[in-house]
């Protein structure tokens, strides 16, 4: 007998939720990938909607979505704080690595200086 494989349980969007990202998207200066974030959402997953709205895919009963400016505006501050953050995380590792190579000078240096030090002697 053959092992069953088990089926992961994804999470289930309703046909709104899908809409109201979507129309998050089209939202000028919002990138997918920190509306995505910010619904805790795989990017392509919300590519994908975006793609199945421009098929005709995601139509509903219901109106179009309303977003409120209040949504707008923190995922535009959450795109911004993420933006800053990336460029702390690359200006840190820039410092540490400028660090290693002064130690490594000085180190080298220090023993240069001591072995010129004892031939003088």
């Amino acid at each position: 007998m053959a092992a069953r494989l088990s089926a992961k349980k994804l999470p289930r969007y309703s046909l709104e939720f899908k809409r109201k990202a979507v129309k998050l998207t089209q939202v000028p200066g919002m990138e997918v990938q920190g509306v995505a974030k910010g619904l805790d959402i795989h990017p392509v997953m919300l590519s994908r909607w975006r793609q199945e709205a421009r098929e005709g895919k995601l139509r509903g009963t219901t109106r179009e979505p309303r977003i409120s400016k209040k949504v707008v505006r923190e995922l535009k501050r959450l795109q911004e704080l993420e933006r800053k953050h990336q460029l702390l995380q690359e200006e840190h590792e820039l410092l540490k690595k400028a660090i290693r190579f002064t130690s490594e000078l000085r180190a080298r240096d220090s023993l240069l200086s001591k072995a010129s030090g004892r031939g003088s002697k």
